[in-house]
């Protein structure tokens, strides 16, 4: 089973590439820090201050501008997301993630796969804000 989500930024696929793979990018809208340049059969620490968290994440596919594909979790709870860049016109981008890997029984999974698409809407929404109007500071505003 896998959850899809997909948003337009008004912004070229080069941009959109870069918030995600450069350290200094990543923070405006997602974690709040990356150890080091998201590249194919890196281990990346992510850092998210505002909830004393680490996340590790193994990128095992990069192509440049169009395709970022990372597995995180642990033991029977490993994904694998899958983040498209689609340049439809100059300066507008289909991004679209798809995150596979959800295992478990009825109705927990339900639970996990909606948390989860609701993160990725709200990362989204975030790197909509943070690339076309440079808004910074909606990262951590979710409430669970």
């Amino acid at each position: 089973m896998n959850i899809l989500t997909r948003f337009k930024i008004i912004k070229p696929a080069s941009e959109v590439f870069e918030a995600f793979v450069d350290p200094e990018k990543i923070g405006g809208f997602w974690f709040s820090s990356s150890s080091e340049r998201w590249v194919t059969g890196k281990d990346i620490t992510l850092r998210y201050d505002e909830y004393n968290a680490t996340v590790l994440i193994t990128v095992t596919e990069v192509v440049d501008n169009k395709k970022i594909v990372f597995k995180w979790g642990s033991g029977e709870e490993v994904r694998t997301t899958t983040i498209t860049l689609d340049e439809i016109e100059p300066s507008t981008t289909i991004i679209e993630i798809t995150e596979e890997g959800f295992k478990g029984n009825y109705p927990e999974i339900l639970h996990e796969m909606l948390d989860n698409k609701e993160g990725w809407v709200f990362m989204l929404t975030c790197l909509k804000a943070y690339l076309e109007f440079g808004i910074t500071g909606l990262r951590a505003g979710i409430a669970k």
